[in-house]
């Protein structure tokens, strides 16, 4: 029978804005909760093995490439060497080639590169879990086909790509104005909030209806032009 049961997440991030983002796009995602939030590789490997040791082990670690006490493959490395059951998914800017093959060679499952939209992280996620629960049951030996289809979980890749022109980090911060207001909002508003023409958010925000995560409706008693407004689904 699969894991069905919460998975937690160690996020390793020494930016603590980045990290906290980090944390609230891992509690949007169901079936999924933040073990710890650590700012350092030392840190990290400490609060690992507390984790441990209190019974409630990390599944999957988010880790920083880029660390301010340590790089991040160490931290990987260290971590593999305990001999856990935790999964690593490298987030992370560096696009370095090497730095790459090295991850995949160190036992890191999956790599997203920064900057990416909340679909993106999603997904990573629920590969992931699939993947764990691809080889969980049936005893000790895994068939073929289970090996093949845990594997292609880390394959797959999103349906649904962006538009032409249009920027994922562009795309998740208007996606926050929408989903953390507590009204519909307009494309003037989102606009106005974030400095962007009425234009331009308003492709955003069509995206989002378009992908069903927002909804659209008319605003009445608006003179002129009629306005739409927009809320998170």
């Amino acid at each position: 029978m699969a894991d069905d049961r919460e998975l937690r997440v160690l996020i390793v991030e020494d930016d603590p804005l980045t990290a906290e983002a980090h944390a609230d796009f891992v509690r949007r995602v169901p079936g999924f909760s933040v073990a710890a939030v650590c700012l350092s590789g030392g840190e990290a490997l400490t609060r690992f093995d507390e984790l441990a040791a209190a019974g409630t082990p990390v599944d999957i670690v988010l880790l920083d490439m880029n660390l301010t006490d340590s790089h991040g493959l160490e931290v990987a490395k260290k971590l593999g060497a305990r001999n856990h059951d935790a999964d690593i998914i490298a987030i992370t800017a560096v696009r370095h080639l090497q730095v790459i093959r090295s991850a995949i060679s160190t036992g890191i499952t999956q790599y997203l590169i920064k900057p990416f939209a909340f679909a993106a992280f999603r997904e990573k996620l629920e590969n992931q879990r699939e993947f764990r629960q691809g080889l969980t049951g049936g005893g000790a030996l895994a068939t073929q086909a289970s090996v093949d289809n845990a594997l292609s979980a880390l394959r797959s890749v999103s349906a649904t790509p962006l538009p032409k022109g249009l920027i994922a980090e562009t795309l998740e911060t208007v996606s926050a104005v929408v989903r953390d207001s507590e009204t519909p909002v307009s494309a003037t508003e989102v606009g106005t909030r974030l400095e962007l023409s009425r234009v331009t958010v308003r492709r955003y925000l069509e995206h989002l209806v378009a992908t069903k995560q927002a909804a659209k409706q008319p605003r009445h008693g608006t003179p002129g032009r009629p306005e739409y407004e927009y809320r998170w689904v």
